[in-house]
């Protein structure tokens, strides 16, 4: 039996699509894996009716739809864990009985006052909720510790987030916050700690004196798919720059922590936000790139542009592409380009980070003295997951010509692991109460801090472009035009990670 403490694990939303896709098969792989606690209940809010019966059956059915672990034999152990209550979400009296509801679950179940609140709700309620729980005092940590778990996105600019964390921190202790971002729980992303700071080939050149610069991209193969409605008040640089990226920023960028706790980590990763250098308005033209997918064919069908999609408005000028050139101005990165994009309906879907290493400071081999050829250390973190160098060869024959070879690491090696997904390794984070993989406040109004000048710019600026691409290509063509080098390129990955080129399989 595991050490985590008995617990109440309370979702918000229980009747949405995030539950019954992820974060209930994510507890129940858990659970087969005998890492829940010894006393563990399940219980699920929404508005929906339900009686704890039909809640269960409903659960059971996602469960063998959507499970992340090959075992379903243990399910109908699982949902006798499980119980619900319907709520209305603004009215304080529902708080009142919801209260009553835990009571009562915790005398049936003879589990302490430790409970985990996880707000899988519209981002309009984060606020809300959290202050009507405060209201009948299920904040209060004297009869056991409490947790809110909440989803980004974390405002939907500067003054929204501050908004919020007033909001929060009024009744809560910034210990009892989690804001959970399912990037931080890939493995392949939490191995950029491993590889940096358990190898010693690695650290010593992770700087200015070695590093050209570094390139990050997050790339999908859809479109918005039915989510118009909601992407068309975001656009990329919201819903996956702010958040996301930065926070892979953060792990590739941190200094050494001076130990494995979270707020060493997280001391770390703030300490980067902070030194980005800030951005000037005049500036965003030059620093930052948006784009919008048109319509096109790819393999033979035709695919719709974005103001085709479902829900978003024919003149949208909302950007699906979002590509950034910025600087970290302290001692180990100054003066080293920091290249990040993301876009949907690019060729592949990949998440990936680039170290381009300085060229020789004697060129004996290279055919050009560009970085284009040179050294490259390529972290996967989706799909196809593993660890890529680069390095130059000697081709076979006469003289001394060289090419690039390859050597590659795969996860998939690991023939007898099973990688778990983000959310099952978020959520049992939450419950040992490790917050290393969440963002803390300083953090996220650093992030939207940094970024506020493009928003601005982009919303404010009509001569500001917006470059339409077409779907199934890798953005605007201007996007090259960020590189500081005219001759050089980003790269452009394939599904499969040793691969690279324009025309990778879509």
């Amino acid at each position: 039996m595991n050490n985590t403490e008995n617990q109440v694990y309370v979702i918000f939303g229980a009747s949405g699509d995030l539950t019954k896709r992820k974060l209930v098969p994510a507890i129940y792989s858990l659970f087969v894996q005998n890492l829940l606690p010894e006393k563990f209940a399940l219980l699920g809010v929404s508005r929906t009716e339900f009686s704890d019966n039909e809640f269960r059956a409903k659960m059971k059915s996602a469960i063998k739809e959507f499970k992340e672990i090959d075992d379903d034999s243990m399910v109908d152990e699982f949902i006798k864990k499980m119980f619900y209550t319907s709520i209305n979400f603004n009215e304080t009296a529902s708080y009142k009985n919801l209260n009553e509801k835990i009571i009562g679950l915790r005398k049936i179940t003879n589990i302490s006052g430790n409970t985990i609140f996880y707000l899988s709700t519209p981002p309009s309620l984060y606020g809300l909720i959290p202050q009507n729980l405060a209201a009948v005092g299920l904040n209060k940590q004297d009869d056991g510790w409490k947790r809110l778990i909440i989803e980004k996105p974390f405002g939907y600019d500067l003054k929204s987030a501050l908004k919020l964390k007033d909001e929060l921190l009024k009744d809560w202790d910034e210990e009892q916050l989690f804001r959970i971002d399912h990037y931080l729980g890939k493995e392949t992303v939490q191995n950029l700690l491993v590889t940096r700071f358990s190898n010693g080939i690695f650290e010593p050149l992770w700087n200015r004196n070695f590093i050209h610069h570094i390139e990050i991209t997050s790339s999908e193969n859809i479109g918005v798919e039915k989510r118009g409605g909601y992407y068309d008040t975001s656009g990329a640089l919201r819903d996956m720059v702010q958040n996301h990226l930065l926070q892979v920023v953060g792990l590739t960028a941190m200094e050494p922590p001076s130990s494995l706790q979270p707020i060493a980590i997280r001391n770390e990763i703030l300490k980067v936000f902070q030194s980005f250098r800030p951005i000037k308005k005049e500036d965003v033209k030059d620093i930052a790139i948006r784009g919008q997918y048109l319509s096109s064919s790819i393999k033979g069908k035709t695919v719709s542009g974005y103001r085709e999609e479902d829900g978003v408005s024919p003149e949208s000028v909302t950007e699906t592409y979002a590509a950034l050139k910025f600087y970290i101005d302290n001692w180990r990165w100054g003066g080293v380009p920091f290249y990040i994009r993301t876009g949907k309906r690019l060729p592949t879907r990949v998440t990936e980070v680039v170290i381009h290493f300085k060229q020789t400071p004697h060129f004996l081999f290279a055919q050009n003295r560009l970085c284009d050829d040179c050294n490259q250390l390529v972290i996967r973190i989706q799909p196809d997951e593993g660890i890529l160098l680069k390095i130059g060869m000697k081709t076979p024959g006469a003289g001394f010509e060289v090419q690039n070879a390859n050597m590659n690491f795969h996860y998939s090696d690991f023939t007898n692991q099973r990688i778990p997904s983000a959310y099952e390794r978020l959520l049992y984070d939450t419950m040992k109460g490790d917050a290393t993989l969440f963002a803390r406040t300083e953090e996220v109004l650093e992030a939207w801090k940094f970024l506020t000048p493009i928003i601005e710019c982009w919303k404010n600026d009509e001569d500001v472009p917006l470059f339409g691409y077409p779907a199934g290509t890798w953005g605007p063509e201007h996007a090259d035009d960020l590189i500081e080098e005219k001759e050089m390129r980003w790269r452009y990955p394939c599904k499969n990670l040793a691969d690279d080129g324009v025309y990778c399989e879509l």
